[in-house]
């Protein structure tokens, strides 16, 4: 059997299946009598700290081993099963239905999932993962079972699954876990966005490969088509091997080009930077070539623990970053909250329609409790590297206007207690809504770069929430309405005499890459498995090539349009990119 999904990262790897999904929990209905009650809760309850110990020395091997962010996941597992409304639930249950605790806790527990499931917030969707995730741990702890486990795997396996929780992403060890395949998720979705990271081949949104393997199958994930092959025959399973070796031998060539310059053949040059979230990215960034951090998406510092990171906790982290990378750059998105990314600490409120909510600047300007606190730590941090501020989701001059004073009220303070900070740090402006992409002109008078966020630029324009599978297929980065604001973007810019950089997924696409650079993009940053191909990519055309290739893209009527020429053009320009990466 095939299977057709959304390629997440690139790559190829035969192997296993590794079913994580396929644990069952069967509980027979029985009544317990009252003198039983008693000690039903009492094991709830021992049940319930045993299942916090497991996590909290989950917690402390993750710290040790990947760092203290990465370890910071499981707070929200700690939020779950410290829950006093679900705790009261389940002993008031046993009390008045007379149930074993197992058939009680599973009942509330899936009545708890069917409830967030139902909800539009997709952050609090996401929480599924986490609440299910506790729950089977309870459960094991209650039936005497033993979980299926990544932690524990004694050969590579793939991992076959309906999503990946944050403990499961926390615990994937790299050369035990050679790929893995989701029945959820999307080109952009956080599960995408960690395969890329890890540089693990990935494929996501296949909808419901979890019923069609069985631990042990053989299966073969194409992470470069989006296919994924289950107990293929002999003959697929050889031309497999051959287009294995051919793209793995492609990576190796590429990471030749690590620290040589970005630039065309006649002569111009570009900036490629990497995106992180965690300043644990920051080795695998250098190993890949970055020439600087475009994106250091700072909210993941403030999720999945219970209180708010301190000033000096910021300062720390900021600190790291900007002297591991110094004398290169490093740009810091400041807190970009709401959406998908929720703090209940925040009391960020359920929103009918999140990503056009309380989010990003919105929030940080309606709370500058809060912001002051991360733009005095960045500030501070600054005179330890090259350190840089961007505001996201920027819809107006006001905003950042409003975002500008807050930052000169804080410098003149830094200034007056005598605390050093870059005087010439300079700040700059996300543009991923219509409203900056029309008035970017207006905006360049009060920043020093711009970087275009293409995944909600690309959602605003269209209309399309990323989010939804049922419309990812309209989900179009060469969209000619799209590519038509880009163009505008740059050439506003430039005309301002400020640099135009790009962060979102579109950058890290090669195909996209040549349509950009003819735009005269001038920095283009990703995630750092990507590096490679896209500087690729730039040293193997022209800049003159590129601007005619842009040109005539922007006449063209449809995104297959633009897709099929660009395509072509990449194939001629780059014809070993092209077979290793579209073929």
């Amino acid at each position: 059997m095939m299977l057709k999904g959304i390629p997440a990262a690139p790559g190829i790897v035969i192997g296993k299946a590794f079913c994580l999904d396929s644990e069952e929990f069967i509980v027979t209905e029985r009544h317990i009598s009252e003198s039983e009650v008693k000690r039903e809760i009492a094991r709830f309850k021992r049940a319930l700290e045993q299942t916090r110990k497991e996590i909290i020395e989950i917690q402390g091997r993750i710290a040790k081993e990947m760092g203290r962010g990465h370890a910071e996941i499981f707070n929200a597992h700690l939020l779950v099963i410290e829950d006093t409304m679900l705790i009261e639930e389940v002993v008031d249950q046993i009390q008045k239905q007379r149930f074993p605790v197992e058939n009680v806790f599973l009942k509330v527990i899936r009545k708890y999932i069917s409830v967030f499931s139902k909800m539009d917030d997709e952050y609090l969707k996401e929480r599924i993962s986490d609440i299910d995730d506790v729950g089977k741990r309870v459960l094991r702890v209650l039936m005497g079972k033993k979980r299926r486990t990544l932690q524990n795997l004694k050969e590579p396996v793939v991992i076959i699954s309906y999503d990946l929780s944050p403990s499961d992403t926390a615990m994937i060890q790299k050369g035990h876990v050679i790929g893995f395949a989701t029945d959820i998720g999307g080109r952009t979705s956080h599960t995408a966005i960690m395969a890329k990271s890890l540089d693990i081949p990935a494929v996501v949104g296949l909808e419901d490969i979890t019923k069609h393997v069985r631990n042990g199958d053989s299966v073969i994930i194409d992470g470069i088509k989006g296919l994924v092959y289950i107990n293929p025959p002999e003959d697929v399973i050889k031309k497999y091997r051959v287009e294995k070796k051919r793209f793995e031998e492609f990576g190796k060539d590429l990471l030749k080009l690590k620290d040589l310059p970005s630039r065309t053949l006649d002569g111009h040059r570009v900036v490629i930077a990497a995106n992180i979230e965690l300043p644990e990215e920051l080795p695998s960034c250098i190993a890949h070539g970055a020439e600087e951090i475009g994106l250091y998406r700072s909210e993941y510092f403030y999720m999945n623990r219970s209180d708010l990171p301190t000033e000096d906790e910021q300062y720390e982290a900021y600190k790291l970053v900007a002297r591991q990378m110094a004398p290169h750059p490093v740009i810091i998105r400041t807190l970009d909250l709401g959406g998908d990314k929720f703090l209940s600490q925040l009391e960020i409120p359920h929103e009918m329609n999140p990503f056009l909510g309380w989010r990003a600047i919105r929030f940080c300007l309606a709370r500058p409790d809060v912001f002051k606190i991360q733009l005095r730590a960045i500030l501070r941090a600054s005179v330890d590297g090259k350190l840089k501020i961007m505001y996201p989701l920027i819809s107006g001059v006001e905003e950042l206007q409003q975002a500008n004073r807050l930052l000169n009220e804080l410098k003149e303070e830094l200034r007056r207690k005598r605390i050093p900070f870059d005087e010439k740090m300079e700040v700059g402006a996300m543009i991923e809504t219509p409203s900056a992409a029309m008035t970017c002109d207006l905006l360049a008078k009060e920043v020093q770069f711009f970087s275009i966020g293409t995944n909600d630029l690309i959602q605003y324009s269209l209309a399309i929430d990323r989010a939804n599978e049922k419309i990812a297929y309209l989900y179009a980065p060469t969209h000619p309405g799209v590519l038509r604001l880009i163009k505008r973007i740059i050439d506003i810019g430039h005309q301002a005499k400020i640099r135009v950089a790009m962060c979102g997924e579109m950058a890290s696409e090669p195909r996209f890459a040549l349509l950009l650079l003819g735009m005269g993009l001038d920095e283009f940053s990703m995630s750092a498995g990507s590096i490679p191909k896209v500087k690729h990519l730039i040293r193997s055309v022209r800049f003159s090539d590129a601007q005619e290739i842009a040109e005539r893209v922007l006449t063209l009527a449809t995104s297959r349009e633009v897709e099929e020429y660009v395509l072509s053009k990449v194939k001629e320009l780059a014809p070993d990119l092209i077979e290793a990466t579209y073929s």
